[in-house]
């Protein structure tokens, strides 16, 4: 039978008899299809294990054969994208969509991921945070503004900013701030210091308090490291004798 075109979506679809099924060169997995002697298209492997040579393949057949593989590309892509790191439900959609592959594909491939639970904005966001509080801290403000870019919800930002101790991890991060600061005057210090800590979106309530906190700190460490040297030399500092 001669193959006939046919156009389904806008695409030409031609139907014909399989004549051949070989594997791809750069990429084992896949496998082209030829019909009536003639390349028709590529599939996954996985696809097209249920095929044979001499079957016959209608128009529709074959826009099926080929939406599945478009779905089955898809996912593949994801997992790859979540191979390293995990992402939200909305960046893996961005990404997909920029990749060109069409809505239905998309879908089809999130709704894969959520069922073997590797897509849960839930988790992601737990990840996010507790990352981000172990190389790079923020205050609460600034990871609302990182995970709403991530298009995670803001209920679910809410129940994960809950469970973080904002005024602790500010504390931590400026006592580790202040040593590289403790050059400087009490003005210059408080000032840099906020500052610092402003930027990584620490409200002003808290930063006040981890400031004056850093502060005495590092003077009471002073004082410690001077009365260690005074002990050091075998006594305490002799009054200077007034007239």
């Amino acid at each position: 039978m001669e193959s006939q075109p046919f156009f389904v979506n806008g695409k030409l679809i031609v139907e014909g008899r399989i004549t051949a099924l070989t594997f791809q060169k750069r990429n084992p997995e896949r496998v082209n299809v030829y019909l009536d002697g003639r390349f028709a298209f590529g599939l996954a492997a996985i696809e097209a294990a249920r095929l044979q040579v001499g079957q016959f393949l209608s128009a529709r057949e074959i826009a099926e054969l080929q939406e599945q593989d478009t779905e089955e590309r898809a996912y593949e892509w994801a997992l790859n994208l979540l191979s390293r790191r995990p992402r939200s439900t909305a960046e893996i959609s961005h990404r997909l969509s920029q990749a060109s592959f069409p809505p239905s594909a998309v879908e089809a491939a999130l709704a894969r991921l959520e069922r073997v639970g590797l897509v849960d904005d839930r988790a992601f966001a737990r990840y996010w945070v507790e990352n981000r509080e172990e190389f790079r801290p923020r205050g609460h403000r600034m990871l609302r503004w990182e995970l709403q870019q991530k298009g995670v919800a803001d209920q679910i930002i809410d129940e994960v900013l809950a469970l973080l101790d904002e005024a602790a991890t500010a504390s931590r991060l400026a006592r580790k701030r202040a040593l590289r600061l403790r050059h400087l005057d009490e003005v210059a210090f408080r000032r840099r210091l906020s500052a610092y800590l402003a930027r990584r979106g620490f409200p002003y309530s808290i930063i006040a308090d981890v400031v004056q906190e850093a502060w005495e700190e590092l003077q009471a460490s002073a004082d410690e490291m001077e009365h260690d040297e005074i002990d050091a030399m075998g006594g305490s500092p002799v009054p200077l004798r007034r007239d």
